[in-house]
């Protein structure tokens, strides 16, 4: 794989005019000069960034930071005003829903409509057809007005086309979201597929949790600028701590923020015998507690509890209510437990991240980011390596017989040599 950036970005800088007001009528226009008031917007302000080739390359930020004027500068939608974007080979774009697709058009019509846009003689075409439309998983759909699909139809349709393309280079913003959780996942393989074959994927999205799995490297922008690039654990995490004005620093080191109306008061390990610990051995049970209080009536909290290595390798989480364990309501004080029947973790140490939600997981009243501390140590099942115990068991190995020629004493063989020239004694 060459060791040359796929894309080059040096220095860019964008700004768009914000009217306030528009030159409605002639009248207007004589009274006011023929001039409407704007005011300029840099989306982008000397931005410089490296993206390598083969990796799949995340941008994050706020709405307004400048990702998908940053991407569109990439994919030469627009034109910068300073600076320059260079790229190595072909490259492909889905930056908005169903972009290039004629509504009164079937969605046969609209892959050779979008795919001519994209670069592709109808030969190309015919011979990826059924894996576009495999991909997209609307076979049913694929003769009805594209007017009549769903937002997620159209994007799986608009994103299959796309990376049929065969790019060297696919620009992504903020389509996955509304994808369903098996597209997703097909997504995942096929930019797994891509970084293996030396491709370059460069997405943008809000969803962080997805971010942090999908991308090889992160850059965070921040009103048009780019505040930090690098491993997408730490910088996504730097920018979602970063949104949370209120965060605190907490005394076991970690970091707090949410609204406040309950707070986690303290995370603890339990053993087997129901003492605090900060050690257990792999295959034994544990318990980790949550105490917590809330200064007002709670209706439906959720609780939560994530794990990630000491390099902020993201391992685990779970919630309270993919748990089925959601209270009526929760006021005063009290705690909660996670029961672990046997810890399937291999040595090592970890640290625990714990949180208190709204019912719909989007509102955090607090959450506790690396709060607890502890450390594995080995125990049954005894594995090799790597984070994760499975306790697989091997079966000793099948050898099948082997075949040895051997002579044939039956007598109608013993006949048979006997009727040889020269068969006999000796």
């Amino acid at each position: 794989m060459t060791t040359e950036p796929a894309v080059v970005v040096d220095g860019v800088t964008k700004t768009f005019r914000l009217y306030s007001d528009r030159n409605d009528s002639l009248k207007a226009s004589v009274l006011r000069g023929g001039r409407a008031r704007y005011e300029e917007f840099k989306a982008l302000d000397d931005v410089s960034l490296a993206i390598p080739t083969g990796t799949t390359y995340g941008l994050v930020g706020e709405n307004g930071s400048g990702k998908s004027t940053l991407l569109k500068c990439i994919a030469k939608i627009l034109r910068p005003d300073a600076g320059s974007v260079t790229s190595r080979g072909k490259m492909a774009a889905l930056l908005e829903l169903g972009s290039g697709f004629h509504p009164e058009l079937s969605g046969r019509e609209n892959v050779y409509l979008n795919g001519s846009i994209l670069g592709l003689s109808k030969k190309q075409l015919e011979a990826t057809f059924d894996e576009i439309v495999d991909f997209a998983g609307i076979e049913q759909f694929i003769d009805q007005p594209v007017k009549n699909y769903s937002s997620g139809m159209y994007v799986r349709l608009g994103f299959s086309i796309a990376i049929n393309v065969d790019p060297d280079i696919l620009l992504v913003d903020e389509v996955l979201a509304v994808g369903d959780a098996a597209f997703q996942r097909k997504c995942m393989e096929k930019f797994a597929a891509y970084r293996a074959a030396g491709r370059t994927v460069v997405v943008v999205s809000h969803d962080t949790g997805s971010m942090r799995l999908l991308c090889d490297e992160v850059a965070w922008l921040e009103h048009g600028r780019v505040v930090k690039t690098g491993r997408p654990d730490v910088v996504v995490d730097d920018y979602i701590e970063e949104g949370h004005e209120d965060r605190t620093q907490t005394e076991d080191g970690g970091t707090r923020w949410g609204s406040g109306e309950a707070r986690i008061e303290k995370v603890e390990l339990l053993d087997a015998g129901g003492r605090p610990t900060t050690r257990v051995r792999t295959g034994q049970a544990m318990t980790v507690r949550m105490h917590w209080s809330a200064q007002e009536r709670l209706v439906q909290p959720v609780f939560g509890l994530a794990l990630e290595t000491l390099d902020g390798y993201y391992l685990w989480a779970h919630h309270s209510r993919d748990g089925g364990a959601v209270p009526d309501a929760i006021e005063g004080s009290g705690h909660v437990d996670l029961v672990v029947e046997r810890l399937m973790l291999q040595p090592g140490t970890f640290d625990v991240s714990a949180s208190l939600n709204a019912y719909d997981c989007q509102h955090v009243f607090d959450y506790r980011r690396r709060t607890l501390r502890f450390d594995v140590e080995s125990g049954t099942p005894r594995e090799s390596g790597g984070p994760l115990a499975l306790g697989g068991r091997w079966a000793l190995p099948v050898v099948a017989e082997a075949t040895v020629d051997t002579p044939d004493r039956s007598p109608s063989s013993q006949q048979a040599a006997a009727s040889w020239p020269g068969a006999g004694p000796g």
